[in-house]
């Protein structure tokens, strides 16, 4: 074991270009990094740009640096898909060959509807199309609020979302509906990766308020995953953000939820101070929920920058037997067409303060690299069936 402690933080949608096959995901020419840096040209990331981000990909504003500290590579997704559960589940080396089901374009049928209206005390549903959180808000809360009806929204990823009010609702209530919903998709015809409680606050349109009590009722990974070998080998797998919920708490030995990307690093830097032995696991959502789907790059950029103050303060806490990663699960570039995530390539960075090189690693075929090295490094087995090549002994 070269390493007792590894964080590893999924810059959620952080994507570095598009993936060699994004052609048949209408995601050609996609680039969510380069691209803020573009829409932003004042960026200020400096401790990402001594990591060597700017080494790894071109940035519009932001010079390489000569030495970075870390060594750096892009990975490719070896899976079908773009979404976060596909990204996370092939990160800890599960190989997702037939897509999760999407009703981006058709709304979810009638007979699912009337399912859940049944199970939800009766409540008119109301929404049923692709939307994005605020907007569908601002359409829809206050009918719901008035009339007790039930929004039902999905996205371009595989959920089932639904919406609750904490004042007249309660999340309670909310979570109740979730889990029948979730019973309800666990159906061949109906599954959806992820159903997801949304609660918010607000009495009018333009006050709504999506609150931090969101939770996700994910499918179980179909296959152990490097989390289950890491847990059955006594080590500690902690979650931070909602990597728990994506791994519908498979392998996980100790979670915390995360209020924001911001509270999700301070959880980290928490974690830093602590003594344990294995993977500090974490996922920064706001990045993918507040500023991709919302196509809106200056807000991205200035939540790299916040990530970015975290970041060096991360780093004066590593030890020397410590291992930072730093990746994302997919794409979502603030400035493409639509609000779907898009099918790029992501970095990899990875640093101790013990390493005595830096510089280019070959670039990855699977996302997986990253957990084959975890259990590489933890001298744990990989589990039956899984993909991945560690990439420790390039690493010195």
């Amino acid at each position: 074991m070269r390493y007792q402690r590894i964080f590893t933080i999924v810059i959620d949608s952080l994507g570095v270009g598009a993936e060699p096959d994004a052609a048949q995901y209408d995601d050609e020419g996609s680039d969510t990094l380069g691209h803020i840096s573009e829409q932003k040209p004042d960026l200020h990331i400096p401790h990402l740009q001594q990591l060597g981000i700017a080494n790894l990909h071109p940035l519009a504003h932001i010079a390489p640096v000569r030495e970075p500290l870390a060594y750096y590579t892009k990975l490719k997704e070896a899976s079908v898909g773009k979404d976060t559960m596909t990204g996370h589940w092939e990160m800890m080396g599960l190989h997702i060959t037939t897509p999760f089901q999407t009703f981006t374009d058709t709304g979810f049928p009638k007979e699912l509807l009337d399912a859940l209206s049944a199970r939800c005390d009766h409540r008119r549903i109301i929404g049923n199309k692709a939307a994005s959180g605020t907007e569908i808000l601002d359409e829809l809360a206050e009918q719901e609020i008035q009339n007790g009806d039930l929004i039902v929204y999905t996205s371009a990823d595989s959920v089932l979302q639904i919406c609750g009010n904490e004042e007249t609702m309660g999340l309670d209530t909310l979570y109740r509906y979730c889990e029948a919903a979730r019973e309800l998709t666990m159906k061949e015809e109906w599954r959806v990766g992820r159903v997801i409680a949304r609660p918010y606050t607000g009495t009018k349109k333009g006050e709504f308020v999506r609150t931090s009590n969101r939770h996700d009722y994910a499918l179980k990974p179909y296959g152990r995953t490097v989390l289950n070998a890491l847990k059955d080998g006594g080590l500690d797998v902690i979650s931070i953000g909602k990597i728990n919920d994506i791994f519908d708490g498979e392998g996980i030995t100790e979670a915390y939820k995360s209020k924001s990307s911001v509270h999700g690093m301070e959880q980290t830097l928490e974690m830093a101070e602590k003594d344990f032995r294995g993977l500090c696991f974490v996922n920064l959502v706001d990045f993918d929920a507040l500023w991709g789907h919302r196509r809106n790059p200056i807000g991205y950029g200035e939540e790299l920058e916040r990530f970015d103050v975290r970041l060096g303060e991360l780093l004066q806490k590593l030890r020397s037997d410590d291992l930072l990663i730093i990746t994302a699960d997919h794409g979502n570039d603030p400035t493409y067409k639509g609000t779907d995530h898009t099918r790029e390539m992501v970095p990899l960075l990875v640093y101790s303060p013990s390493m005595q090189g830096h510089g280019v690693l070959a670039c990855g075929d699977s996302f997986a690299d990253i957990g084959a090295t975890i259990a590489d490094n933890f001298d744990v087995k990989m589990p039956e069936g899984t993909i991945g090549v560690s990439r420790l002994d390039e690493i010195r």
